[in-house]
């Protein structure tokens, strides 16, 4: 296995999350990138006072700057072109005042990208940014993975040896010999790429620091306190045996979310799909608080959380304040990922009024989420994509959020059950030979999607949908299993197999974990890239430490996260 380069470093200070007087204000740059809320909600959490700007007046008048961008790269220059904040930012950065760039406000500070068919960038650092490429290499890199530093800087200084920091782009800048002056840090996926820039107090980062928990924070602390400078000029890094690297695999915590009958927003969780207790009174089943929750999985190591709401489908998502609200408030605390699905489709409220599905998108995004996911919307889609011989316009909601936000921001959720054959001739759609025979011993299996929350059938496979949104754009998919749902028996391996197989996107499996061991044995099953679990979390019957302590024991790549905040 392949080791980190590691430094000697002193222990890390604990972060502290302050709420009183400001310690300084930073300007921030909006120039509407993705989630610039949780940019703003980690900056604010450690006592600094956050002005917005969008203009060049804005950024020239700034004592520090923060670069923050989610996104495709053309649409974010488009925008910077039309706002006339290209050479602004330029002679900004040339100053030498403080400046942190974040994803895809590092790749913009570059000479130009392969992303939109070739894009001229910032032209600040010599190099064009390329797409991850690779044999059997998943793609968007997303998750947690570890860094081989070649300076010794203060930007970094509490980010302890070996530990893992988030990232989720699919293109990324390469160091050579041209642009080595600026290389801070790199990360291994692929081949080696530029995980961290710096000059001076010029900064940027190819990560999430406001994603990637306490030790995020703390390299936005030594940004905004002015201990971002060389420490220890050329000094440079030594392997430590024992420290393992590369990407983890990550564990999700997922909350379904939606109103009960008495209107109030609860998580909750079904049985194969039916989220009503079995009692006489019949009411939503009621395990917590969305925002309590979430907080919660954070403090315990979750990697990231999903919100899925389960009513969207007959909300009117722009008007949905209480989701709006849970993800404006959970990303004040909760500085890992968070993504939300349900009712991100088009659609025309009472008075008339329509919107898109990138409206609705955009919204979600605004209120703090990092990924937004679509579910039965995206069934319709590929239905129509295999209908019109696998031709592509643009016009459909998958399309239109990834060229404006990025692949990596698209997740689409697959609701599959099981559909038994006695032979793959019954069936266009793909099958399995399975372990586990049909009710009438049929051999053979396919995995039929359904919509409007389980309820409907539709003639289309997990199979089949998959690779569609791959084509499409989607960044990564969510696997759900309708037959597993609540059982506690484990993922289904041959569902989770055959998608990951299928496509070259990051898969999530969900559905059926009931012990630690669930994780373990689809990671080491299946190419899944993820798994997510919901009431085993709620109803406190496991812990996610736990998980991840069985992870590693079992050797899977496993990010040790736990906040203190």
């Amino acid at each position: 296995a392949r080791r980190a380069a590691v430094r000697a470093r002193p222990a890390p200070r604990a972060i502290r999350v302050f709420a009183a007087e400001s310690r300084g204000e930073v300007t921030l740059l909006d120039y509407g990138a993705g989630n610039v809320r949780s940019v703003r909600n980690a900056i604010q959490a450690l006592g600094f006072t956050v002005k917005s700007v969008d203009d060049p007046a804005g950024i020239a008048a700034a004592d520090k700057l923060i670069f923050p961008g989610v996104g495709a790269y053309g649409s974010a220059m488009d925008v910077l072109t039309s706002r006339g904040l290209v050479d602004p930012i330029k002679d900004y950065v040339a100053s030498g005042k403080p400046f942190m760039g974040v994803c895809l406000g590092l790749q913009l500070l570059f000479d130009g990208s392969e992303e939109s068919g070739g894009v001229e960038g910032l032209g600040i650092i010599p190099g064009v940014v390329g797409k991850f490429r690779g044999d059997g290499l998943v793609v968007p890199h997303i998750g947690w993975n570890t860094l081989d530093f070649k300076r010794d800087t203060g930007l970094m200084a509490d980010v302890p040896a070996g530990d893992r920091l988030y990232f989720v782009h699919s293109y990324r800048a390469t160091p050579d010999v041209d642009n080595e002056d600026w290389v801070l840090a790199t990360c291994e996926y692929g081949g080696e790429f530029i995980a961290a820039v710096q000059k001076g107090e010029v900064t940027a980062c190819q990560f999430h620091p406001e994603k990637s928990g306490e030790k995020g924070l703390s390299i936005f602390r030594n940004f905004l306190e002015g201990n971002a400078d060389e420490r220890g000029a050329g000094a440079k890094t030594k392997p430590t045996a024992g420290v393992d690297a590369g990407l983890a695999k990550r564990v999700i915590a997922c909350l379904d979310v939606r109103s009960n009958d008495a209107g109030d927003l609860v998580v909750t969780k079904g049985d194969s799909y039916d989220v009503r207790e079995k009692d006489d009174g019949g009411d939503v089943r009621n395990l917590g608080k969305p925002v309590e929750l979430a907080g919660k999985y954070f403090k315990q190591g979750a990697d990231e959380v999903a919100f899925l709401n389960i009513t969207g489908y007959r909300d009117l998502p722009l008007t949905d304040a209480p989701m709006l609200e849970v993800l404006r408030r959970s990303s004040e605390t909760v500085f890992v990922p968070l993504t939300v699905g349900g009712g991100i489709r088009d659609f025309t409220d009472s008075n008339g009024v329509s919107y898109t599905a990138l409206e609705v998108a955009a919204a979600y995004f605004k209120a703090g989420a990092d990924k937004v996911s679509i579910g039965s919307d995206a069934v319709y889609v590929a239905e129509q994509y295999y209908a019109n011989d696998k031709k592509k316009d643009g016009s459909t909601s998958i399309e239109q959020i990834s060229e404006r936000y990025g692949v990596q921001a698209m997740v689409v959720s697959i609701d599959p059950r099981r559909a038994y054959v006695n032979d793959p001739s019954e069936t266009k759609n793909r099958c399995v030979k399975t372990s586990r025979p049909g009710p009438n011993g049929e051999e053979y299996v396919w995995f039929q999607c359904t919509v409007k929350g389980g309820r409907e059938g539709r003639d289309i496979g997990a199979y089949e949908l998959a690779i569609a949104m791959e084509d499409l754009g989607c960044g990564e998919i969510l696997l759900n299993c309708i037959d597993e749902d609540g059982q506690g028996n484990g993922f289904d391996h041959e569902l989770v197999g055959l998608v990951s197989d299928a496509v070259t996107i990051p898969v999530i499996a969900s559905s059926g974990a009931g012990e630690p061991k669930h994780f373990t044995d689809v990671f080491n099953a299946t190419k899944c890239s993820a798994a997510l679990a919901a009431g085993i979390f709620h109803r406190g019957e496991v812990d996610i430490s736990e998980v991840k302590d069985h992870m590693k024991g079992g050797k899977i790549p496993t990010n040790e996260f736990r906040s203190v905040l």
